[in-house]
């Protein structure tokens, strides 16, 4: 029993990636279950965020206000999300015929997309600083309201959407997920120490509610790619730019948190993102094919973080003196 409960604590993400793809697959192949699809889909979609909340709660209840401080690093990275998607953005109004356009623009949505709410959870198993992950979390989101509305329109001016709503709408989306959890973690912790005390002695509920999170984030990010009516060229683009900037910020946050002695954290402020909110954006925003990027961009980050989990657990192994997952 030992050994099974290493084995799925060291592989719990590859599982609920493998888990989540195949039961969409299982759903495809197995005819009777169609008829509940409409029915599924929307049970996930109402039980993502409420596991989203359960997870920052549980973050939150790890740290208090006090401890949500500016960080140097925050502005490179701010200016590494904002700048080049303001960049792109200018290229592609002056070059509003590019073949490859739509490429291009899931790039963006990746490099603009905000942080992952789950970030905090990996961060903090990793070893890296909640409380700066979690500022900078607000940050890119408040970044996030302002950019995108102004610096959309110029790629795709018809959309009728004016800066006030687009960013009206994007507050909307992500705030509340935010800031609730927030609000609750912190009055208990000053209503109850004592029961904020034991909610944060679950040390891996945060860990174990992600994976559940994970397993059906992968799941309708399968859904997504199957059921997209995208030419083939046209996904596999789209699939290689989201590898590519996935692996480019992953690498920008670590150059950057060497430079502040805090690389884990950076590294997962920059490269770990909200793949949902990214594919909300591409449908709202810009080209919906585009959106088709914030699934791709879920494998890439979460296999990454499956191998810096297994990882660490590792180093941790070596440390007791254990060389194998298997020892008794």
């Amino acid at each position: 029993m030992n050994k099974l409960l290493k084995f799925l604590k060291t592989w719990m993400l590859p599982i609920s990636i493998t888990t989540g793809i195949l039961l969409y697959l299982l759903y495809r192949v197995v005819g009777f279950l169609h008829p509940a699809g409409p029915f599924l889909a929307k049970t996930i979609s109402k039980l993502q965020p409420t596991l989203l909340f359960c997870m920052l709660f549980l973050s939150f209840s790890k740290i208090t206000p006090k401890q949500l401080r500016f960080k140097k690093w925050h502005v490179w990275l701010l200016f590494i999300q904002a700048g080049l998607f303001i960049g792109i953005a200018l290229l592609l109004a002056a070059l509003p015929e590019f073949q490859w356009k739509v490429v291009i623009e899931a790039a963006m949505l990746c490099l603009i997309c905000p942080t992952a709410t789950a970030a905090a959870v990996v961060t903090d198993r990793l070893g890296g600083e909640m409380p700066g992950l979690i500022c900078y979390l607000v940050l890119i989101n408040l970044v996030v309201a302002i950019v995108v509305p102004i610096f959309v329109p110029l790629i795709h001016p018809a959309a009728g959407i004016s800066f006030v709503t687009a960013s009206a709408l994007i507050i909307a989306k992500v705030f509340p997920t935010l800031i609730c959890p927030a609000l609750l973690a912190w009055t208990i912790q000053w209503i109850s120490p004592e029961l904020n005390a034991k909610i944060v002695s679950y040390k891996n509920a945060a860990f174990n509610i992600w994976a559940v999170s994970l397993c059906l984030a992968i799941l309708m990010t399968t859904r997504a790619i199957f059921n997209s009516n995208t030419p083939l060229t046209v996904l596999c683009g789209i699939a290689v730019a989201s590898l590519l900037t996935c692996i480019f910020q992953f690498w920008a946050g670590r150059k950057i948190g060497t430079i502040y002695n805090d690389k884990i954290t950076t590294c997962q402020a920059l490269g770990q993102k909200n793949t949902v909110f990214a594919i909300w954006m591409g449908y709202t925003f810009m080209d919906p094919v585009s959106s088709v990027a914030g699934g791709f961009y879920s494998i890439w980050h979460n296999v990454y973080n499956s191998w810096q989990m297994y990882r660490k657990q590792q180093e941790e192994l070596i440390e007791r003196g254990e060389t194998s997952l298997g020892r008794d």
